[in-house]
């Protein structure tokens, strides 16, 4: 793939804070409770692999992040000439190198996880991943594959008997995934008012269905109780955000929306995990996400 060379200032030796910028650290904390959420929608307790599978999945999303980075190298000079590579702080071959190796580490994690059955969905997920950065970002299908890639990040902490039963979670997930990106395609410039209004229509039914997939499984009144405060707490964030950049569609309200978009993933994470019967570990998931938000405000998630 051809693109722009590094700039004359950059350097290969970059300070660990850049590094940190270029893959976004604290918006991997969105990326457990995918896991979790997937097992125990899949009818099971975590067991040991769901930490390596939850590393492997950090690995592929920050591959992913310091790839967009390495393909979006030339529209970053223009639109977002802070970022690592074309502030100079990273060299855009070094983003290309930390992708392929983390994309390496998070598949081999995945494969030390659960062998060829956890590379079956690991390897589709690193295949939407780049094909996302490198070719359909900008294009119609673009939000759709990034929706897809969270689905099976879902799927991918269910046992692989089990997968079928964490669909509606993987949706869920998806839906949300859907519309932060739809989100995202208008950070520089702002939006027109319809898009946030679509998005928080969107997030607002997924907010709903969250609550309402205990019932389908047969929780108990603390599974329904512990789902509805998820989806309470994330349409709070989340729909907030929306409404105020539905208000006022700017970049910097547009922008505020995406971020909050990623890191309200934790409490929807958080109402799924409640709702197939894992009240404690949802309610891991809803004190970090006040930390991660935190972080956020150091580090971009966006």
């Amino acid at each position: 793939m051809h693109g722009p060379k590094d700039s004359p200032h950059s350097t290969d030796s970059p300070r660990l804070a850049d590094l940190a910028s270029l893959i976004r650290l604290p918006a991997a904390l969105s990326v457990p409770g995918d896991i979790l959420a997937g097992a125990v929608a899949g009818g099971g307790t975590p067991r040991p692999r769901i930490a390596a599978t939850m590393a492997s999945s950090v690995a592929l999303y920050w591959a992913g992040m310091a790839l967009n980075d390495y393909a979006d190298a030339t529209i970053d000079a223009v639109e977002r000439p802070e970022r690592p590579i074309p502030s100079g702080r990273v060299a855009r071959r070094t983003a290309l190198a930390t992708a392929c190796g983390l994309t390496a580490a998070g598949l081999g994690l995945a494969a030390l996880a659960g062998g060829r059955q956890a590379l079956g969905v690991a390897l589709p997920l690193t295949g939407l991943v780049w094909a996302y950065d490198l070719r359909l970002k900008s294009t119609p299908a673009g939000a759709a594959a990034m929706a897809g890639a969270r689905a099976l990040n879902v799927l991918a902490g269910a046992e692989p008997g089990r997968r079928g039963a964490a669909v509606p979670a993987a949706l869920v997930v998806g839906a949300h995934t859907y519309t932060v990106t739809a989100l995202s395609r208008h950070e520089v410039s702002g939006a027109p008012r319809a898009v946030p209004a679509a998005t928080l229509a969107g997030s607002t039914a997924t907010a709903l269905a969250a609550a309402a997939l205990p019932g389908l499984r047969r929780g108990g009144r603390a599974a329904r109780v512990g789902a509805a405060v998820g989806a309470l707490g994330y349409l709070a964030s989340y729909g907030t955000a929306q409404a105020r950049a539905a208000r006022e569609p700017s970049a910097a309200n547009v922008r505020q929306a995406v971020g909050t978009g990623i890191m309200s993933l934790m409490p929807l994470q958080a109402a799924l995990t409640a709702g197939g019967g894992g009240a404690g570990l949802a309610g891991v998931l809803a004190v970090a996400h006040p930390l991660a938000r935190r972080l956020a405000r150091k580090v971009s998630p966006t």
